[in-house]
């Protein structure tokens, strides 16, 4: 990673990698295997996590977090992203949504979550919405002071059962100047509330221990306390967890390619075939000029994007651009790695057929690359008036 980072940089960068190193990746083999990561480890990884500060690091430290701004997340993200999201979920990075929380929400939630005691998770994606938030078909409706819902959600991904989401849902209608636009409100709903039942979805074949879960809405009462923010504001709080959350995908590729790269370097210089080292050959050689020169790419893309949203400065194609062009350079990183490694890349035995499974992922989740091209296009357009 060649980034001019800081002294403070660069040592949170060494000391993610240690914790990587000897609390995350001994287990990743086996959590792959069993499909989910225990309660014992999980907890052991939170309690390590929170001892050394690296817990809730993106959030202020007004609210206990640790503050860090949005260049050091990243580089956080990076090295949290070289093992299986099912382990570093559990360095837990609660959602900033949360400090929207207001009066009584702040110990019931927002408290809890910083302090490792509660997790949430973000449910926005429908079965027949996707990508596309504003067919959304989840429904809040106000009746006397309360809030009845009723809906579905699936593909809601979190390392654990979550003990509460925060739920998106129509909640009226908006005329704007290009026509009727739903108005969406955000709802902090607890696990066990009376009309909510949450699930476990399908299994997926990469990052096979980090769940997704089914959310299901059968008139759910709500009390007003339970809306997060105001009332039709929940486009503008997604949009914040959305947009970063791209760039925290690009730097999770970039985490993941440096990885496979450095697996691939070792095992060309040292593998042997027809007398001499296959990194000799220029078939091998190639690829990993290629590697690691996307791999830089993306890297400068990804800070690039954090750095900007320091400045405050940070547009959607930015983030688009990272994870777009992060998680496509990641596929090719990980099917070239297969290649050097030939039949062994795809044996249970070696790290590359799971990382190579797991990279399929990060060009669907958080926007698939072709919304990220819809949002860079439609940018550059704009520029043009088109």
């Amino acid at each position: 990673m060649d980034l001019e980072l800081s002294d403070e940089q660069r040592l949170l960068a060494d000391s993610l990698k240690a914790f990587v190193d000897s609390e995350l990746m001994p287990f990743e083999a086996v959590t792959d295997r069993a499909g989910e990561v225990s309660k014992e480890l999980g907890r052991q990884i939170i309690d390590k996590a929170l001892a050394l500060g690296f817990y809730a690091a993106n959030l202020p430290e007004s609210v206990g977090g640790g503050g860090l701004d949005n260049a050091s997340l990243a580089i956080m993200e990076r090295e949290l992203g070289k093992v299986t999201h099912a382990l570093h979920g559990y360095v837990w990075r609660p959602t900033e949504l949360l400090l929207a929380c207001e009066g009584d929400q702040i110990e019931r939630y927002l408290t809890p979550c910083v302090r490792g005691e509660k997790t949430e998770c973000f449910a926005v994606t429908e079965p027949g919405a996707g990508s596309d938030i504003l067919s959304m078909s989840t429904r809040a409706t106000q009746k006397g002071g309360d809030w009845i819902v009723n809906g579905s959600k699936h593909f809601i991904s979190s390392h654990v059962l979550p003990d509460f989401a925060i739920v998106f849902a129509v909640t009226g209608e908006d005329e704007t100047d290009r026509g009727p636009r739903k108005r969406i409100t955000a709802f902090l709903i607890d696990r066990g509330q009376q009309g909510f039942d949450i699930q476990r979805g399908p299994r997926s074949v990469s990052q096979r221990a980090y769940p997704t879960y089914v959310l299901s809405f059968s008139d759910c009462r709500l009390g007003p306390g339970q809306v997060l923010g105001c009332e039709g504001q929940g486009l503008e709080l997604a949009d914040k967890w959305i947009k970063m959350g791209r760039v925290w995908v690009g730097a999770n590729c970039c985490g993941r390619a440096e990885r496979l790269f450095e697996l691939s370097v070792d095992w060309a210089a040292t593998r042997k075939q027809f007398g001499q080292s296959i990194g000799r050959f220029q078939g091998t050689s190639f690829k990993l000029a290629d590697m690691v020169t996307e791999l830089q790419a993306a890297d400068l893309l990804v800070m690039h994007a954090a750095r900007k949203a320091d400045a405050g400065t940070m547009v959607p194609a930015d983030a688009a651009m990272a994870k777009l062009y992060a998680s496509e350079m990641l596929h090719r990183v990980a099917d070239n790695a297969v290649q050097i490694f030939g039949g062994m890349g795809l044996m249970e035995e070696m790290p590359i057929e799971r990382l190579w499974r797991d990279s399929r992922l990060d060009r669907i989740w958080e926007g698939t690359s072709e919304i990220q091209r819809h949002i860079i296009s439609r940018h550059v357009l704009r520029q043009r008036d088109g």
